[in-house]
């Protein structure tokens, strides 16, 4: 069980002191979910050379009115189709989610296997999905669905017994107070709204983003986080990210994260001692992209990898769908998600609660990968092993299985390496795919 010290001080040494709760380290897969007004154009120009981030339909608003490469394409799409006069706010009674059903989207992610659900609270154009005091005639409550998304999904994701989380803008591109003057803003709009999230649905994840406009002393984010793991309802348990200022990337914080791969441009973290979770879309786009084809989309197979090499080095990975603006989320991402549901029933222990195995680089290969829990390994090929599996550093070796096969695999160890060679199966003795995992007992 992850301990707390009793309080915390508004400064980052203090506030880095703060493990991470350990349920985080635990659950290692989660859904993340961008669904905004946004949702109604759902576009952005996927198949163009104009770099990762430049492919994000959620960027809508912000394209439209961008002087680069990305935003003519993005302008020229909504001229075409809406016409010049057409103003981003005009999408937002056509966000009408009127297909949306909290239930069943809670009920697709456990079947995925996930463990928690983060939800966009906020993205940029400062859209909200719960009715914030702060954003009236701005939210999903006063226009478009007429509902409170965050609270009835909030609702049956716990019931699905999910954790859930939310995400939350820092800034907001045209807030006039956010233009005009910062600390109103910080202090009347920004960190108002945050401690309504919290105490109105008490989330078992914060996710800011945003904070590059201005360091972490402007945002106030270690007062914010001061009450948070202080006085706030849920300050044993929430776990948060590193997006606290300009500063604070792989550095501040709660778990760190990278998106794409990246960390803004620079690629990945390396090896770090906290926490760490990957997000990327299941195509190019977080948010729904209506001219995506299958050719954008990750297959099956690529994301169940995609989860194996992210939990053997020692993260966790955060996989977004993008509804549609009435509220349904595309069959194909479904479709995906209970791909990797069905792997995860067969070697979901693999997963769940495991950690780096601290031997693996002596190991490195291109598709053999490696989590521990306790004393025992456990060996994830992505590709089927079509010759025996080596595996060096181990002090033991007790018996050896394959997951969701009953017969027996054969194996010997010869000094501190271990061999192992794949059984012959068949369909009506492994009905697994995507992925094969040996678990190797007291090993460690």
């Amino acid at each position: 069980m992850t301990t707390f010290a009793q309080k915390y001080q508004p400064n980052w040494e203090s506030i880095n002191s703060r493990p991470v709760p350990q349920w985080f380290e635990d659950v290692k897969f989660g859904i993340f979910i961008h669904w905004g007004v946004y949702s109604v154009p759902a576009w952005a120009p996927a198949s163009a050379d104009i770099g990762v981030y430049a492919k994000y339909s959620e960027w809508y608003w912000w394209r439209i009115n961008e002087d680069s490469k990305a935003g003519k394409l993005f302008r020229d799409y909504h001229n075409s189709m809406y016409g010049e006069q057409f103003k981003y706010q005009d999408f937002a009674p056509q966000f009408k989610a009127q297909h949306f059903d909290p239930n069943h989207w809670a009920d697709v992610f456990k079947r995925a296997g996930a463990r928690y659900v983060v939800l966009t609270s906020k993205h940029h154009e400062g859209f909200t999905l719960w009715p914030s005091e702060q954003s009236w005639n701005w939210n999903s409550v006063d226009i478009g669905p007429h509902r409170d998304l965050c609270g009835e999904l909030t609702q049956a994701v716990k019931d699905a017994g999910l954790h859930m989380g939310f995400y939350y803008s820092l800034y907001e591109w045209y807030n006039p107070l956010y233009r005009n003057n910062i600390q109103n803003y910080v202090d009347h709009h920004m960190i108002p709204q945050m401690k309504d999230l919290v105490n109105r649905y008490e989330p078992d994840v914060f996710w800011t983003d945003g904070e590059w406009d201005h360091p972490s002393e402007t945002w106030k984010s270690t007062e914010f986080l001061a009450w948070l793991y202080n006085e706030s309802p849920v300050k044993e348990t929430v776990a948060v990210n590193d997006r606290w200022g300009k500063e604070t990337r792989g550095v501040h914080g709660g778990y760190f994260t990278t998106e794409y791969d990246m960390v803004h441009n620079n690629e990945g973290i390396g090896e770090v001692e906290r926490p760490w979770e990957e997000c990327r879309g299941i195509g190019t786009s977080f948010g729904y992209n209506q001219i995506e084809t299958l050719e954008h989309y990750m297959t099956s197979d690529a994301l169940v990898d995609l989860l194996i090499e992210k939990v053997a080095a020692g993260g966790n990975l955060l996989l977004d769908v993008g509804p549609t603006s009435d509220g349904r989320i595309p069959v194909i991402q479904q479709q995906r998600l209970l791909d990797m549901g069905d792997w995860m029933n067969i070697n979901g222990e693999a997963i769940y609660g495991t950690r780096r195995w601290e031997n693996a680089n002596m190991n490195k290969s291109e598709n053999v990968f490696f989590t521990r829990k306790g004393n025992d390994l456990y060996v994830l090929c992505t590709e089927f092993p079509q010759s025996p599996v080596a595996v060096k550093g181990l002090k033991n070796a007790g018996e050896v299985t394959l997951l969701g096969y009953n017969g027996r695999v054969r194996s010997r160890k010869s000094g501190d390496t271990l061999t192992i060679t794949m059984p012959e199966i068949t369909p009506a003795t492994y009905q697994g795919k995507y992925a094969w995992v040996f678990r190797v007992k007291n090993a460690l």
